[in-house]
This record gives structure tokens, sequence and C-alpha cells, in this order.
């Protein structure tokens, strides 16, 4: 998305509401635009942007009065930075972010490069240097375990102070559960719930279903034999369950396609490196090299190995008749269209 593109307006019924300004995406080391100038701005990494996130934007909205209201996240993410041989299950990508957030009624987005001079900044100088003189911004909302600063030194207190003396408002949100006595909504808790198959604990916790941005890549061609061809996706660092899912994909044109996919390592066949194999009912097209957003409604089973073809076909037809089921009964809303 370039910056400056406008999203379409959400649809009626997915609880989404639209900003009255185009949303902008301000990358790394851009200037800050005339459009999100003087933004009330949402810090975080905000992976997952679950519903506890949603609270820090709808604040944010709350709080931006006539400024713009945007979010601050830094890539990579800041574990990457300092651990990177330390593969991390991220749940939104930095494309996947600037779609939720632009359906989420935000103006606008900021993203900025966490590198070696960003983490050695002092409290101070973020506030200070990165909030106020280089990014311009007049507020700032944060969630009530935000930390920042060289080695952590900055505690949401801290920042309120720090907020004040530089003259900018800092408004701290509380936890949010999704149901009292709950422990607080977070993005370990959607992981775990992925990795187990819970995609309904998952989306639930979201807001939303979960959904993964890659580009379709050549196969071994296998499915068509099997009377299933499939688009064939690799994720990077996945903790998502092995086994079969309901999806529904949107394709690079916009167009929305329910499908059947099996995430796994294929072990009827070669046991190989994980792959998102999807298939979509009632397609036909070409649709190598597309980047294509797959999103989950609904977990199936797990990933089993077959005694022949014939017997994995025959459980194919029963996985595509209850992945149609579920389809049709589902009701969580799409960031996707």
């Amino acid at each position: 998305m370039p910056s400056g593109d406008e999203n379409a307006v959400p649809p009626a019924g997915t609880g989404l509401r639209p900003s009255s300004r185009p949303f902008t995406v301000c990358r790394e080391d851009d200037p800050v635009p005339p459009a999100l100038a003087g933004a009330v701005a949402a810090l975080g990494n905000f992976d997952g942007v679950h519903r506890g996130h949603r609270t820090l934007i709808e604040a944010v909205r709350a709080e931006a009065g006539s400024h713009p209201a945007a979010v601050l996240t830094f890539e990579p993410h800041p574990r990457a930075f300092f651990a990177p041989d330390q593969p991390m299950f991220r749940l939104t990508g930095p494309s996947a972010k600037e779609i939720v957030f632009a359906r989420l009624g935000l103006d606008g987005l900021i993203v900025r490069r966490f590198d070696e001079r960003l983490a050695g900044t002092s409290a101070r100088d973020f506030v200070e240097g990165w909030l106020r003189d280089g990014l311009g911004l007049s507020g700032v909302v944060i969630g009530h375990d935000f930390h920042f600063g060289r080695g952590r030194e900055g505690s949401p207190g801290t920042l309120a102070e720090l907020c004040a003396e530089a003259g900018l408002s800092c408004r701290i949100v509380p936890a949010v559960s999704a149901d009292p006595g709950d422990a607080p909504i977070s993005s370990s808790a959607i992981r775990a719930a992925l990795a187990s198959g819970d995609v309904a604990r998952a989306n639930d916790l979201l807001g939303y279903r979960w959904f993964v941005l890659a580009q379709v890549r050549h196969g071994d061609k296998r499915g068509r034999t099997l009377g299933y061809p499939t688009a064939n996706l690799a994720l990077e660092s996945c903790g998502l369950a092995h086994g079969i899912y309901a999806v529904r994909v949107r394709l690079a044109n916009g167009s929305l396609h329910d499908g059947v996919a099996s995430y796994g390592r294929r072990p009827t066949f070669d046991d190989g490196a994980p792959l998102l194999e999807v298939h979509l009912f009632d397609f036909k097209g070409d649709l190598y090299g597309q980047e294509v957003a797959v999103e989950l409604l609904a977990y199936l089973r797990g990933e089993e190995k077959f005694s022949s073809a014939e017997a994995l076909i025959a459980q194919m037809d029963v996985d595509s008749a209850r992945a149609k089921a579920a389809i049709r009964t589902d009701r969580v809303p799409s960031m996707l269209g």
C-alpha cells in the first residue's frame, strides 16, 4: 500500500468504523507527511492488533479530536532485533498491519526502524527527541504495560511524566480481558490458541478472523492429480497447528473465494517443509506469483497420514463439505472485505 493510499470504507455489519480522512502510511525514514502533522498516536508493537489493542485505538480516536489519529509502531519487532537467531511466530507482519489499521478508522500509520540507535535512546530522548521533535506528535496513548527507552528504563508512569514536561498529552489504557476474571488479552494467548488449532478462541481474542499474506509459489502440482488443485504458500516462522482449515481467500484483484486448506508437511507423500496449501471452491485460474490473503474460519481436523491416494481423496471430500458448512455459519468479522 503506497503512502497516502485511501482504504475502502468498511462494509456494514463488521463493527469497523471509517475515518473521514484518507489512510496515510509513513514508513521508516520518511518524513511525517502534512496529513499526520500533530497526530495523537498509539504506541506499541501491535502484534495481532487484537481486542486489547483495539481499546488503545478507540482511545486514540477519542483523544485526537481535530488532530489526526494514528499508530506508531516499529520494524523489525524488537524481539527479532535483540534475538535474531530465535524465530518468532508473528501474528501480523507489516503488510497485514496496514490492512487492519486502515479498517479501524485511523488516519494513518507511522513506522520507524528499530535499530541500535533507537534501542540505545534514553527515555527522555525518546519523548523529547523522537515523539515531540522528530515526529511532531501532540499526544500519545499507551497500554498499561508499555516500556520504552534504553534497557526498558521507561515505564507508563515515566512516559506520563516526560510527556507532561514535553507538552504532550498521555493516556494510559488499562488491560482488557475477554471475559470478567480472565487474564488480559495478549498476543501470546492468541499464538497459543493457534498453535493448538483453537481458531475460534484466536479469532475471538482478535475480534476478527486471523489471516496471513503470502505469495503463491510453484509446488509439485500433486493436488491437480487428486482433483484438488491448490495454491501453495510458504509461511515464515509460523506456529499454526498442522491440520485442515476452512478458509476464505482474497486474491490480488480483490475478489473473495471460499476454500479449504491444509497446513503441514504432507505426511502421506513427502513429510517436507511446512506449506499452506489452499484449494478454492469453484475456481479456475493461474495464481502463481500473486500475493493472496488467507483468513482462517475453522479448524476441521489434524494432519494425518493416509494409506493411499484414494483414502486421502475420500477424506478431502469430507473436509470440503465440512469447510463449506463452517463458512456458511461463521459470523466473525473479516478484515479482508
